[in-house]
């Protein structure tokens, strides 16, 4: 692992950091302990979880980022430290406002006196890598303003290649490496980070999923104000209401939590495995509950894509999942699936039959569709195979979803709602495909085919008819099956001479002649030896010609 000088310091916090926590509980239960006996506790060791969202949020935003995709994976993380690590989706320290003054103006042209009637100093939420204050236009609009934390791009930037060296080296050197493949994760998450960091594009995002959920009147997706919106400043309209893991339990009691938790499992389903563009990060502060009882979705920053291709196959294992058959939904994530050479199918489809029997028996409120899919992912690593980052995206995001939905309603199911809507999703898709010309190419490609065929069957019947049509066989290794099946022919008819001579020579027994041989008929008793001969002989060809043919198998696999 090459160490460049000028990221010398953070190597060195990474490295007090790992020291840190890999001598605790955390590296046990990621799995990726050595052989060596674990070490005594340290004192203090107790209060390590909560250090650890401290501990991040100090070395910056990439890490702070980095902390809030680990506070969503359960099949990662001890419980301890993922709800130390929930305090990072939105309660980090914010930036001085001056800073957001000048990055504002900047962005805009304009001071923030003349864009706005009123921008509040004090941020309402601030996360990794920007804040968001309350602010209203000079029309009387109430809206927010997102702005982005000053040098986060080159910051981030500069981390990754720390972060990426360092997935390299574990790749390269241990066993946990080679089976997570650190490195594509760490670029995916580079990427996906580079992406938030385009407020452009977030602003893409809400606009798109606000039009593709528009059939879904309980969910809520606030507009860009594109006028104020820049590459690194994102306004948009103002949602009221209450972040969902603040609501009251009289508040709760209100709502109609099942019809809530219903349509924003259906919504994601349609966004994931119709429309291609999901809202990848649900996590409880992104969710609100708006003051009329719907579900505002917040921070499209982070969104997933998937293929006509891969929807079909989530929609596969989505199915399987749901019905407790975990033999398809492993075959359809080998299907999808990088492997390594020699890795074993069915010990895998065991492992995901019995992840998907145990889940199906848990409780109702304990059903996890996202958990389940976690548990899968990482028993395909553990087996060799190498799940699409698509399944690992989707996993996260619906166990996040799983989170909500027990929030609005305790007692809701997200396998059932996954039965429930599988046929409103195929309509949807069949839909789409035709709206996009996917079945009008099909049906062009069909009327080719037919219109063709008489020409083509007339070709064919006057090569028949002229005697010129040939058909050609190419067998692979054919003068050692010719040769074989001469061997088998030989024996055949070396066998069905002999039983006539026994036939005959039993038939013959009853003529009487006055040649006698022992007393019996002598032509009689000279068929008989003449089989006994041929028989000894025929068996003794066969096991030599056995034997010959296993040595020289026995020589070609030494070879």
């Amino acid at each position: 692992m090459k160490i460049d000088a000028q990221h010398l310091q953070r190597y060195k916090q990474i490295a007090r950091l790992l020291w840190k926590y890999g001598r605790s509980d955390l590296v046990t239960q990621m799995g990726i302990e050595d052989d060596a006996p674990a070490p005594e506790p340290t004192p203090g060791q107790e209060d390590l979880p909560a250090q650890l969202a401290d501990d991040l949020e100090a070395m910056g935003p990439t890490f702070v980022k980095v902390g809030q995709v680990l506070s969503s994976r359960p099949d990662l993380l001890p419980d301890a430290y993922l709800k130390s690590l929930t305090r990072l989706q939105d309660d980090v320290k914010p930036f001085p406002y001056a800073e957001v003054e000048r990055i504002v103006q900047e962005e805009l042209q304009v001071r923030i006196s003349k864009a706005f009637a009123r921008f509040d100093p004090d941020p309402i939420a601030a996360a990794s890598l920007g804040q968001v204050h309350a602010a209203a236009l000079r029309d009387g609009r109430e809206v927010v303003v997102k702005v982005q934390r000053p040098g986060v791009e080159k910051q981030v930037a500069d981390d990754f290649v720390v972060i990426a060296s360092i997935a390299q080296f574990l790749d390269a050197h241990t066993e946990v490496g080679r089976r997570h493949r650190f490195s594509a994760m760490v670029e995916e998450l580079r990427l996906s980070i580079l992406r938030e960091l385009n407020y452009e594009r977030e602003a893409q995002n809400l606009e798109s999923v606000a039009h593709n959920l528009e059939r879904f009147p309980r969910i809520r997706i606030p507009k860009p104000i594109r006028d104020y919106s820049t590459r690194h400043v994102l306004t948009m309209e103002h949602v009221s209401g209450t972040k969902i893991t603040a609501l009251s339990p009289v508040v709760r009691l209100e709502l109609n939590g099942e019809e809530l938790a219903d349509q924003l499992f259906e919504a994601y389903l349609k966004q994931v495995l119709v429309d291609g563009l999901f809202h990848a990060d649900p996590h409880p502060g992104n969710i609100f509950i708006t003051d009329d009882g719907c579900v505002a979705l917040l921070d499209l920053g982070m969104v997933g894509h998937t293929t006509p291709a891969m929807q079909a196959s989530l929609l596969k294992i989505l199915i399987a999942v749901s019905q407790g058959k975990g033999e398809d939904a492993a075959r359809v994530v080998v299907d999808i699936s990088a492997t390594e050479e020699g890795y074993d199918s069915d010990s895998f489809e065991k492992t995901v039959s019995k992840v998907v029997v145990d889940e199906n028996d848990r409780s109702l409120e304990e059903i996890d569709v996202g958990r389940t899919l976690l548990k899968l992912t990482s028993a395909a690593a553990d087996h060799g195979i190498f799940v699409p980052s698509e399944l690992t995206l989707l996993a996260k995001t619906l166990l996040q979803l799983d989170e909500v939905g027990k929030l609005l309603d305790p007692a809701f199911d997200p396998n059932a709602t996954i039965r429930r809507n599988v046929a409103k999703i195929m309509s949807q898709r069949v839909k789409k495909d035709a709206t996009q010309g996917s079945i009008l190419a099909t049906v062009l490609e069909l009327k080719e085919f037919v219109t063709g065929l008489p020409v083509r069957l007339n070709k064919i019947m006057d090569a028949v008819t002229n005697k010129d049509l040939e058909v050609k066989v190419r067998a692979i290794d054919a003068g050692l099956f010719m040769e074989g099946l001469q061997k088998i022919a030989n024996r055949v008819t070396s066998g069905l001479i002999l039983a006539s001579l026994i036939v005959g020579a039993s038939l013959m027994m009853r003529v009487e002649t006055n040649w006698r041989v022992w007393g019996y008929p002598g032509l009689a008793i000279i068929c008989f030896l003449a089989a006994a001969a041929g028989g000894v002989w025929l068996l003794f060809n066969i096991y030599i010609q056995d034997r010959r043919s296993s040595e020289k198998a026995t020589r070609s696999r030494n070879a």
